[in-house]
């Protein structure tokens, strides 16, 4: 999978036509799936679209000041779906359906202001709040849907118009509370920004199953990534994913931005929705992150612990980077660098997990050329033909770890080794199969020159350069 955005992307309503003028291309270096950002109005032309205005304007309706979105318009996403089946990649949609931004008018209702730090504490009486939850889109109408929005359809608004403040105020009213099945932190963590959908509210469960349901096929999507679901109540995303797979097929797939570093709380939230959406391998991403900021000081036989893909290879979808670790992000936690090769190396070529490769690294952020372009297409190259086969790991040393795999029938000379180091020059003896002995192997990267020669018992004594990677195949 490729997430075909990063944060910095220019105000120029040109991505949807980039990305399916790129759509060969993609198809060329094996890219079988494409994660597209929000594709519906925010709140303002320039916003990367997670401040969502509404959801059924996908840039086709004079709203927020502009038909199109930061993106394009709808026509030109439609082309670019299309053109993306065309060479049999999946499209999946960014859906944003954890709040709203800047409604079209101001409405008064009754609110406590609560403890940022702990949510279930109120820090005030209850008193009238003035915000702008009222959302009738007038430049579209009742097209695809008649629903307004209204104060009561939000659990939790972060600004005050009439006293001109930021805070987390609660919405009082009969059934209303934060949600239960959301993330622990800071006491609850329901609320993230602007206006909080109510998830519990039965009117705003059956707007978004009706939007879901809609997008899809309006789209001809096969997919979503679920934003911010940690913040989101667990039992709406099991249902709403039932809904769309009994309109859309039970293939539609779903993954889940859990942001939260913790496998048990993972497990936990997996548990809850019955296993029905892949989660974003997280705590690898922070094994990654740590090894690439302590460099030599760095275990890396602790690199894939407590992990996604290692516990729930099934359902783990492994990423280096993406809009939200890359720098300046809020959760900011970007890979360095001279790791970044290593990293994609081991997620690219692993047995386990579903691997997303960041728009940022390919391409480049800001407009800059990304410097791991030619390492990502090589690796890609690489899982094309080699990684196949069972999986033999060697996390057995401080600095250098690797893992081999083994090949299959139906991939003559597929099977490799791998090795990563973030100390000296290494090496490693490790087993690719007695059926291979005799063979010559080479260093794909072109770091080492050296071949080396499979034993009897298809050992070879693997090289690889301090604080890189080696991928080594059959010559």
């Amino acid at each position: 999978m490729m997430q075909y955005f990063e944060w910095n992307l220019p105000n120029d309503g040109n991505l949807w036509k980039q990305l399916k003028a790129d759509a060969k291309h993609l198809h060329e270096i094996g890219i079988t799936a494409v994660w597209i950002p929000p594709a519906y109005k925010a709140d303002e032309q320039q916003d990367e679209g997670y401040a969502t205005y509404d959801l059924f304007d996908l840039g086709e309706f004079d709203q927020s000041n502009t038909i199109r979105t930061k993106y394009g318009t709808k026509d030109e996403l439609k082309q670019m779906i299309d053109e993306l089946h065309k060479y049999k990649i999946s499209v999946y949609l960014d859906a944003v359906m954890n709040h709203k931004a800047e409604g079209d008018y101001t409405e008064k209702f009754m609110v406590k202001e609560v403890d940022p730090e702990e949510r279930n504490k109120d820090i005030s009486e209850e008193f009238e709040i003035q915000a702008w939850t009222g959302y009738d889109f007038r430049g579209r109408g009742n097209k695809y849907s008649n629903f307004k929005w209204h104060w009561y359809h939000f659990s939790g608004v972060g600004f005050d118009d009439a006293k001109k403040r930021s805070g987390i105020f609660r919405v009082l009213g009969e059934n209303k509370n934060w949600s239960e099945g959301v993330d622990k932190e800071n006491g609850n963590y329901d609320f993230l920004l602007c206006n909080d959908l109510d998830l519990n509210h039965p009117e705003v469960i059956k707007e978004l199953n009706d939007w879901g349901i809609w997008v899809s096929k309006e789209l001809n999507l096969d997919g979503m990534r679920l934003d911010a679901i940690k913040h989101m109540e667990a039992q709406f995303i099991k249902q709403f994913l039932e809904k769309v797979r009994a309109s859309q097929g039970e293939d539609f797939y779903a993954v889940g931005e859990y942001w939260n570093g913790d496998i048990e709380t993972l497990e936990t939230y997996l548990e809850t929705v019955n296993n029905s959406v892949d989660l974003f391998d997280v705590p690898l991403h922070y094994n990654m992150f740590e090894a690439s900021q302590k460099g030599k000081e760095y275990n890396m036989r602790n690199l894939l612990n407590n992990s996604l893909s290692v516990i729930h290879p099934e359902l783990g979808v492994t990423f280096v980077d993406n809009h939200d670790s890359q720098e300046g992000s809020s959760l900011e936690s970007q890979i360095a660098d001279w790791f970044k090769p290593s990293a994609y190396g081991l997620i690219l070529l692993m047995k386990n997990g579903y691997p997303c490769i960041f728009y940022g690294d390919y391409y480049g952020v800001r407009g800059e050329k990304s410097p791991h372009t030619l390492i990502i297409d090589l690796l890609l190259e690489a899982r094309h033909k080699y990684a196949y086969g069972d999986q033999v790991d060697y996390f057995d040393h401080v600095a250098t770890v690797g893992f081999v795999r083994m090949g299959d029938k139906d991939h003559p000379g597929s099977g490799l080794a791998l090795l990563v180091s973030n100390g000296e020059d290494g090496h490693k003896v490790m087993n690719v199969g007695a059926d291979k002995k005799g063979q010559i192997w080479y260093e794909l990267t072109g770091n080492i020159k050296d071949k080396v020669i499979i034993d009897d018992n298809g050992n070879g004594n693997f090289l690889v350069e301090g604080g890189n990677l080696a991928v080594w195949v059959k010559e």
